[in-house]
């Protein structure tokens, strides 16, 4: 049972074969601005969507938005991707790693208020599993700090915060369509502007820096170099076979939330028993099902029972290794003080198999093995 199943989208290869006929393959073409339009529909029309590489890149361009640089800190939870990190490091920004909150396993306003200092530049808040952080505090905490609140959304399409799209709370989102993702383009992202301040400079830097976009709209008689920008516009390809997924979100969102609840349902006899912890989803907070994990009682105990189910066929696995532990997290940022949540709860997850349209069979299978196996290692006690 692999962890992850991409099928392929026939009206995304009907797509691709179509743009492939029917453009120059440029990028910002016709699928590119299909894409910008629903994806901005989808997210109820904030200021602009700009359709980019990758999610990485969205939260670069985010950075330089922002002005971030050398002296800066940049709030953000340890227990995420590098890319995060990245993004301000490459600014010459540092890092400032704050925990996280169990259950949600996403930022503890808590500690990011324990964080701030008055070379924090911005929050970067993470959005675990499709689930949204605690927002309300968040963004009251950086506007208390006049801070600007970033949201790493890069799980989040589909999902929402008291009935707003993941990605338009704060002043800029970014948002992925990796193959891992429930949307995919094989790799890109989506820059989401919020502050309508920032909108044109988005623009401008994902196009190498220049004004080409307002050329091409008849803004301006000829296009130029006005920023210090880079490439990173979506290839047409990428975009041609992600629009008619697009299109498909509430059906997808549905279809993986199906397996979601079925795997929910199926492990609260072992939460009852303490044997294992289920994800939480706040009641203010609607899921796009992303990710399904549980958190065992030991590192230990997680070790054998990922053991035991690759006996099974099951291919489950743990998620990161937190940022502040890492060669990189320890040179260029710092964390907040011991973070023994996010140390505690990334040692103790187990994420299981989750794809769109997973078959019953299968998800019957991946829930039989995970009973048995965890109950098979697992020693009762609180997790």
């Amino acid at each position: 049972m692999p962890f992850l199943r991409a099928e392929p989208s026939a009206a995304g290869l009907a797509a691709v074969e179509r743009a492939v006929r029917e453009t120059d393959l440029k990028a910002r073409g016709a699928a590119t601005q299909r894409c910008e339009q629903r994806l901005s529909a989808l997210l109820d029309r904030p200021a602009a969507v700009l359709m980019v590489q990758s999610c990485t890149a969205a939260l670069e361009l985010s950075a330089m938005l922002l002005g971030v640089g050398p002296g800066d800190e940049v709030i953000m939870p340890s227990f995420g991707f590098a890319s995060a990190a990245n993004a301000f490091v490459l600014r010459g920004a540092t890092p400032v790693f704050a925990d996280i909150a169990p259950g949600t396993l996403n930022l503890d306003p808590a500690a990011v208020r324990a964080a701030l200092t008055p070379q924090t530049r911005a929050i970067l808040v993470v959005h675990y599993a499709g689930v949204a952080a605690d927002m309300e505090a968040l963004l009251r905490i950086a506007a208390e700090a006049g801070v600007p609140l970033v949201e790493d959304a890069a799980q989040g399409i589909g999902a929402a915060y008291r009935g707003r799209p993941l990605g338009t709370l704060g002043a800029l989102g970014a948002i992925s369509f990796d193959a891992t993702k429930n949307l995919t383009a094989g790799s890109g992202g989506a820059l989401i502007i919020n502050d309508p301040v920032l909108a044109q400079d988005a623009e401008t830097l994902r196009d190498y820096g220049t004004d080409r976009a307002r050329f091409a709209r008849g803004e301006v008689a000829r296009y130029r170099w006005v920023l210090a920008g880079k490439n990173a516009a979506m290839n047409e390809l990428a975009a041609a076979y992600l629009a008619p997924q697009l299109d498909d979100l509430q059906a997808i969102t549905a279809g993986r939330r199906r397996t979601w609840d079925r795997y929910h349902a199926a492990f609260a006899g072992l939460e009852r028993d303490g044997l294992a912890a289920r994800p939480l989803v706040p009641a203010e907070c609607a899921s796009n099902a992303h990710i399904y994990a549980l958190v065992l009682n030991s590192a230990a105990e997680r070790t054998r029972v990922l053991a035991a189910l690759r006996e099974d066929g099951v291919e489950a696995t743990f998620h990161y290794v937190p940022l502040h532990s890492a060669p990189a997290g320890e040179q260029f940022g710092r964390a907040d003080g011991p973070l023994p949540q996010t140390t505690d709860l990334s040692a103790r997850l187990l994420r299981l198999p989750l794809w769109n349209d997973m078959p019953d069979a299968d998800v019957a299978h991946v829930i039989d093995a995970v009973e048995h196996r965890v109950r098979e290692h697992a020693t009762p006690g609180a997790p």
